[in-house]
Order: structure tokens, then sequence, then C-alpha cells
């Protein structure tokens, strides 16, 4: 959410925001709401000021002015009553658009319509050269037995598996992995539930325009988040921090889940697509600084580069253009690794800065030094999802005999395996 100053006084990028990020948002629609809300509070506050220089002449007012004060008085209080519910209609018509807007992102962003316009920044680790004939990584699962894909089908419906075996092992392997490394670099590390209010899809933007990919549980009122970002930036709503308690490290687990709407048809082979998964994603909440903003996405983006590196895979950093990005994001960059079944990189790690936009909504502040009240800023990114990021790992570290190399970091968690499989 943008603050409505700022879009008064920079109109022209915000609009350029709006056709860049391909958000369906009429600017001047919002711009004329915000006139008829500021005009309507003014005359409910003139409205008001007079009610009460009318209270008070009445202690004084002779026999014959009281009639008349009363009947204004009365007349006055008539305008307020009908005036008010007006006022709030119309500032949630506002506050609805105000949902909708979009952070104008980092000036050297990349500007295009799609992913297809998305750019490659960087890349690591080397693609396999197979002196065999390689597997997919549903192909090695079935031949291990490491997974129930039909019956859990029956059981839960479609694009629901269970994992078993070692392969089901090698899941919570690379989770605590990623958990143990985010804390060797200072995060804090947390659980949290993925059942959360509506207000923390709003506050992370989820909604209201994301309704479609997320499960609703209508009895509770209450519904499953497909990220961990969802209740972690909602946890200190409402509080004032202090500045002194930021940056903020946090390193979160949490069950994730997702209706996958609108993608019928794509990736329903394996373990790419799924609607429930495992993520631990990390955090970082500081000052309101654009700098240090920049330093931190560095920061997580270099972590979630190191994960990839200790687990061998072959990867790529992309920039995200601006037509792929999300309304709320300044700078976003992906990781990508390497799936040799498919012959390209696919997206495992998602880096976001925020800036103050997630922070708004949230309510999330703090004081700094001048003993200023200042929203946030936020940044998030993967460090693992599971199943998905077992794809890579499954088909890169493939022997000839089906079995599948354990890298040296993920061996420790592995009772020291250095392969599974394969017999």
């Amino acid at each position: 959410m943008l603050d409505l100053r700022y879009i008064r006084e920079n109109k022209d990028l915000v609009r350029k925001a709006i056709t860049e990020k391909r958000v369906s948002l009429n600017l001047d629609e919002l711009l004329a709401l915000d006139v008829e809300v500021l005009d309507a509070k003014k005359k409910l506050q003139a409205l008001q000021e007079e009610k009460n220089a009318n209270a008070k002449k009445m202690p004084k007012a002779t026999p014959e002015e009281r009639p008349g004060l009363i009947e204004r008085g009365r007349a006055i209080g008539q305008e307020i009553s009908k005036l008010e519910p007006e006022v709030a209609v119309r500032e949630e018509s506002l506050k609805q658009l105000l949902w909708l807007t979009p952070l104008v992102p980092a000036a050297d962003v990349p500007v295009g319509k799609d992913d297809s316009e998305n750019v490659e920044r960087r890349k690591g680790g080397s693609v396999p050269a197979f002196d065999f004939a390689f597997k997919d990584h549903v192909d090695l699962t079935l031949a291990n037995h490491w997974a129930e894909f039909e019956r859990m089908a029956q059981v839960s419906g479609s694009r629901m598996i269970a994992l078993k075996n070692e392969l089901a092992l090698y899941e919570f392997a690379v989770i605590r992995f990623a958990l143990d490394h985010l804390a060797k670099k200072g995060s804090q590390i947390i659980t949290v539930p993925a059942m959360v209010r509506e207000a923390a899809l709003f506050g992370t933007g989820h909604f209201p325009a994301g309704r479609e990919q997320v499960y609703h549980l209508k009895e509770d009122d209450l519904y499953l988040s497909g990220t961990a970002e969802v209740p972690v930036t909602s946890l200190y709503s409402g509080e004032i921090m202090s500045e002194a308690d930021l940056p903020k490290r946090i390193g979160a687990f949490s069950p994730c889940f997702r209706r996958e709407a609108g993608s019928a048809g794509k990736d329903v082979r394996g373990l790419m697509r799924v609607h429930q998964f495992n993520k631990v994603e990390q955090f970082v909440f500081c000052r309101n600084d654009a700098e240090e903003s920049e330093h931190w996405h560095r920061e997580l983006l270099g972590t979630s580069e190191e994960i990839v590196q200790a687990l061998e895979l072959p990867y790529r950093v992309i920039e995200v253009c601006t037509g792929d990005m999300g309304a709320g994001k300044y700078r976003m960059h992906d990781v990508e690794c390497w799936v040799p079944s498919e012959g390209r990189y696919r997206e495992t790690h998602s880096c976001s800065s925020l800036h103050d936009w997630q922070a708004r909504r949230a309510n999330l502040r703090y004081r700094d030094k001048e003993d200023k009240v200042r929203f946030i800023h936020t940044l998030n990114n993967t460090a693992v999802a599971t199943p998905r990021i077992l794809i890579p790992l499954l088909e890169n570290h493939q022997l000839p005999n089906g079995a599948i190399r354990v890298p040296q970091a993920l061996q420790p968690y592995m009772n020291g395996l250095d392969r599974i499989g394969g017999r």
C-alpha cells in the first residue's frame, strides 16, 4: 500500500508503475475518490465544529433564543448522521483501490510484459553431461519406490503426493540443512502455522487480487497460506518496535497450500506443482532506508545461492521484469536450478524487496533514534521449498544404476549416506 500523499505528489510515477506492472487499476478514479473523501471530511468537520459552537451557546441563551438553537442543533445532527455513512462508504471504496496500488519499482528494474522478458544476471555450477540414458525425477522416484502418486490421488485428489522411504528422509534432510544454514547466518528460527486470518493475507498483498489461489476454511473463516511470509509478516502487526531491534532476521518453516488455479495442464507430472508442500523462508525486517534494504536484498539472494551451491546444483540468477514481479515488489530476483529432463532452468527460489509497501498494509512500525515512528522495510526469499527442490537434486545427481548421489552438505543429515536408491 502506498501513502496517499505520495500518490498525490507522484501521480506520473505511480501511473507508470501501474502500466509497467500490468495492474488493473484506474488511477484517475482513485484520485477523484480521494478528492471526494477529503471534501466530505472537511464538510463533516465543519458541521461538527458548528454543532459544538451551537451547543456552547445554550447555557447563555435567552428563552426566546433556545428553540432556534435546539432546532439548529437537531438539523446539524441530522446532516452529520446522513453524511457519516456516506463518508464511510467512500473511504472503503478508496481503501479497496489503495489495496491494488503498486509500489514504484527500482529505476533499473528491467521493463517487460511477462517472464519471457526476465533478464539473466549470472550462472553458477556446471550442467551435467550424462554418458548414460538419464531418467526424469518421476521415473527415478517410481523405480526406487519413493512415492505414492496414484494411490494418494485417490485419497486426496490430483497433485497430492506422498513421499516415502529414503526420499521422505531426504526431504527432511534438505529442510534441516536449510534451517541450520540460516541459523548459522544469524536468523531466528521459527515454525509457523499455515492457517491465517484474512487480514494477514491483505497484509502481505496476497489479497485482494490472489483469492483464487488460496484455500478457504469457511466454517472457521480461516485461510491456508502458501508461504510462511503471510503469518511472519503479521507477527508484529500493530506493535512499535525499537530501531535497536532491527534488523530482524528470521528463518521460518511452515507447511504451505496452493490451489494452483489457472494452471490446468501445466507441470502436472511429478513434484513440480503440487497443492501441499513444505518451505523454509528467510526474512528481514529492517529500517526504512533504501540502501540498507538493498544490502539485505543482496544478502538474502546470496544466502539462497550458498544453499544451491552446497546442494551442488547448477543454477542461474535472473532479475524479474516489471510485468512479472508483482504489485508490491521494489526489486525481485529468482534463482532457477537446472532440470536435465526439461533441458532448462526452473525457478526454485524467489527474492523480493518490498520497501514499506507491506508494512503499511500490516501496520509494522518502529521508533527511530529521533523518536519518529516509521514503517519498516520487509524482504523475503526462499531458502528451500520441497518437494520442488528434490527435482533438480534427483535428476542432476543420478547415477547409471538409478541411485542418487547425496551432496556432501546433506550427508550428515542422512546418517552419513553418500547415495540413496539404485538397489
